[in-house]
C-alpha cells in the first residue's frame, strides 16, 4: 500500500510557495489550486474500507460518499464508468466495501475528492461473525428471554410502523391489515431502511412512536434485499433500544431466512411485512365465522335446556297433586275436621274425667278435714299456750281454754278432770 508520502520536486512549475505571497502580493486562487493539485498529485493510492452512504449515477459515472465505520467521518469519491464496468461487482448504498483509492483536488471547484480504482465488497463472513459474537452477547444479557416477550394486543386501537417511504413493505403491511380488518388505523412513521441513515432515523421513529400512548403496538418493517443492507436492523443501538421501549414491537425485516438481531430482541418476529399485518390484527371474516358458530353454539345449548325444562315442568304439571290441586286440599280439609273432632271429644272427655276426680277429691278432703268434724258437733280445746288438750291432765282445775267448735271459738276454764261415762259420747261416733 502506498502511503501519503509528498513528492518534494512536485511542487514546482506554476505554484505557490507561501514565502511567495505577501499582502502587497497575494497570489492567485487559481495559482493556489494548482499548488493544492500539485501537493496531492504527490500522494500514491490506499485502500480504505467504510460503508457507502452515497451513491448517484450521472452520466455512467458515480458519484458517492463512503463513511467510516468506527468514527464520524466521510470523505467523496468519484468512480469512473469504465472503472465500475470493469470490476464486475455491484454494490450499492450501505454496503461494507473496500476501496483502492487516490486523492483528487479540482482546480475550478475547490473540491476534495478521491478516484475510486477498485472496489470490492468487504467479505459477508466476517460481517456474520461479528454478528453472531454480538448475538451471544446480547442473549447472555437476556434481552432475548420469552420471559421478555409481551403479548400483542388482540385488536389494536392504532399500529405504529416504521419503514420506508413509498415502499413495497409499507403498501404490503397497510393493503394487507385493511384486508383483514377495513377500519384498523395506522400512524406510519418513514425512515431510511438502508445506509448510515437507517439506524438514527429508526431510532428517532421508535421513540416517537413509544410516546404516544394510542400507539397499542409498533412494527418494524422492511422488504427483502442483500443481506449488507439488512445491517442496520442488526446495529447494537436499535436492539438495545427496542428492549427498553414500553410499546411491544414487532418485527417484520426480509424474508423467511433473513434473520437480523431485531428479531430476536422483538416480542413478535414476522418473517415478512405480509405476515406482520396478518399478525397484529384478526381476520374479520374469521371472527364474524367465529361469532356465527358461538352463537349457532348457544343457541343450540339454550334450546337444548329449554327443552329439557319444558319437558321437567310438564312432567311436574303432570302429576295428580298439581292437575287437580283442589281434591288434595279437600282430602286434607276432611282430615283435619275429623281430627279437630277427634281434639273436641279428646278434651271433652278428659275434662269430664278430671271433673270427677276432682269431685271425688274434693269428697276425701271434705271427709278427712277437722271442719267435717267440728261440723259434726265435736269441739277443739287449746289452752292458752295454743297447745290442743289431748288429755284431761293437761287442763287442770282453772286453766283457761279456748273451745273451737263448728262455727267460731268459745272461751272457758277447766273444773278439771271429771270421770267418763260411756253414755255422754254421741253417737254418731
Amino acid at each position: 500500500m502506498t502511503g501519503f508520502v509528498p513528492d518534494d520536486d512536485a511542487a514546482r512549475g506554476n505554484t505557490v510557495h507561501p514565502r511567495d505571497s505577501t499582502a502587497d502580493a497575494p497570489t492567485s486562487v487559481s495559482r493556489y489550486n494548482d499548488t493544492i493539485r500539485a501537493f496531492v498529485a504527490t500522494w500514491g493510492s490506499v485502500w480504505v474500507e467504510g460503508e457507502i452512504t452515497s451513491w448517484n449515477v450521472r452520466g455512467g459515472n458515480v458519484f458517492g460518499r463512503l463513511k467510516d465505520l468506527a468514527a464520524d467521518a466521510t470523505v467523496s469519491f468519484r468512480l469512473w464508468g469504465s472503472t465500475r464496468a470493469r470490476q464486475g461487482a455491484d454494490v450499492a448504498v450501505g454496503d461494507h466495501v473496500i476501496a483502492c483509492v487516490k486523492a483528487d483536488y479540482f482546480v475550478k471547484s475547490g473540491d476534495f475528492s478521491v478516484i475510486v480504482s477498485s472496489m470490492r465488497p468487504v467479505g459477508l463472513g466476517d460481517q456474520l461473525e461479528r454478528l453472531e459474537r454480538l448475538r451471544t452477547q446480547l442473549r447472555g444479557e437476556g434481552l432475548f428471554d420469552a420471559a421478555r416477550k409481551r403479548p400483542l394486543p388482540f385488536l389494536p386501537n392504532l399500529i405504529g410502523l416504521i419503514t420506508g417511504e413509498r415502499s413495497d413493505a409499507e403498501r404490503d403491511v397497510l393493503r394487507n391489515a385493511e384486508l383483514r380488518w377495513p377500519n384498523v388505523r395506522f400512524r406510519t412513521v418513514h425512515a431510511a431502511v438502508q445506509g448510515d441513515r437507517c439506524v438514527p432515523e429508526t431510532l428517532a421513529a421508535l421513540a416517537t412512536l413509544d410516546a404516544d400512548p394510542d400507539v397499542d403496538v409498533i412494527v418494524i418493517a422492511r422488504g427483502g434485499g442483500d443481506p449488507q443492507h439488512l445491517l442496520g436492523f442488526s446495529d447494537e443501538r436499535l436492539v438495545r433500544a427496542v428492549s427498553a421501549v414500553d410499546t411491544p414491537v414487532v418485527s417484520a425485516i426480509g424474508h423467511e431466512n433473513d434473520h437480523p438481531l431485531l428479531d430476536d430482541v422483538a416480542d413478535l418476529r414476522a418473517s415478512t411485512p405480509t405476515d406482520a399485518a396478518k399478525r397484529i390484527v384478526p381476520d374479520v371474516a374469521e371472527q364474524r365465522a367465529l361469532v356465527s358458530q358461538l352463537r349457532s353454539r348457544l343457541t343450540t345449548r339454550l334450546t337444548l335446556r329449554l327443552s329439557h325444562d319444558i319437558a321437567q315442568l310438564e312432567q311436574l304439571r303432570s302429576r295428580p297433586v298439581l292437575r287437580h290441586p283442589g281434591q288434595d286440599l279437600e282430602r286434607r280439609s276432611h282430615e283435619v275436621e275429623l281430627l279437630a273432632a277427634r281434639g273436641r271429644d279428646t278434651i271433652d272427655r278428659r275434662i269430664a274425667e278430671a271433673g270427677l276426680r276432682t269431685r271425688e277429691l274434693r269428697a276425701s278432703l271434705r271427709a278427712l278435714s277437722p271442719a267435717s268434724t267440728l261440723a259434726r258437733g265435736y269441739a277443739i280445746a287449746h289452752l292458752s299456750t295454743g297447745v290442743i288438750v289431748r288429755d284431761a291432765a293437761q287442763a287442770p282445775s282453772g286453766a283457761p281454754l279456748t273451745v273451737t267448735v263448728g262455727r267460731g271459738s268459745i272461751s272457758a276454764t277447766s273444773l278439771g278432770e271429771i270421770p267418763e261415762s260411756p253414755d255422754a259420747l254421741p253417737a254418731d261416733i
